[in-house]
């Protein structure tokens, strides 16, 4: 049985885009990026157990491919893997709203500027979305946060925010949320 962890993690963005990430709230612009199990009674429920499992078992099925696109474009497989949980839940065939699409959702146009002719192959989006990553960490000097903030909102957009995270909630809520999956995965790789 998984057992899901006790304490919550706590996040942060401030105005310069910089993330900070804590077991202990310091004040009341922090807010829960995983909750804290004794008080989220959900946590415990077998729903949201199956869904762990369920994850659980989506990234073990995806390992490989991750593993071999990481070592190819030089990144660490525990952020892809970071990248994927936020992303689609390791479901290969999600599509958002936006039209992003895939395990690392990936919009059209980056599909196609990547050489992604199928989306929804996981090897096709891993690879594509993996070889975006990496050019954007080159793009923006390896600042990861920064990084995934355009990942997410397009690099554009952090350029026009002056090389910060955008003020966009989306984003704001979506990096500190992959830095969160990162560091577990680098503790459970």
């Amino acid at each position: 049985m998984v057992r899901l962890a006790a304490a919550g993690v706590y996040a942060y963005t401030a105005e310069d885009g910089s993330v900070s990430l804590s077991n202990v709230p310091a004040d009341n612009r922090y807010r829960v990026l995983i909750p804290d199990q004794k008080d989220n009674a959900q946590a415990s429920s077998p729903n949201a157990e199956q869904k762990v499992l369920s994850a659980l078992a989506g990234k073990a099925r995806y390992d490989r491919i991750v593993d071999d696109a990481a070592r190819t474009y030089g990144l660490e497989g525990a952020l892809l893997h970071a990248v994927i949980s936020v992303e689609s839940h390791y479901n290969p065939k999600a599509v958002s709203r936006k039209g992003a699409s895939g395990l690392m959702q990936l919009m059209p146009a980056t599909a196609r500027r990547y050489g992604v002719a199928d989306s929804f192959d996981p090897v096709q989006n891993i690879e594509g979305g993996a070889r975006y990553l990496r050019d954007l960490l080159k793009m923006f000097n390896s600042d990861l946060s920064l990084a995934l903030a355009a990942y997410n909102a397009g690099e554009n957009a952090v350029v026009r925010s002056g090389n910060r995270i955008p003020p966009i909630r989306e984003t704001r809520d979506y990096v500190p949320k992959v830095l969160g999956f990162y560091r577990k995965y680098q503790v459970d790789l």
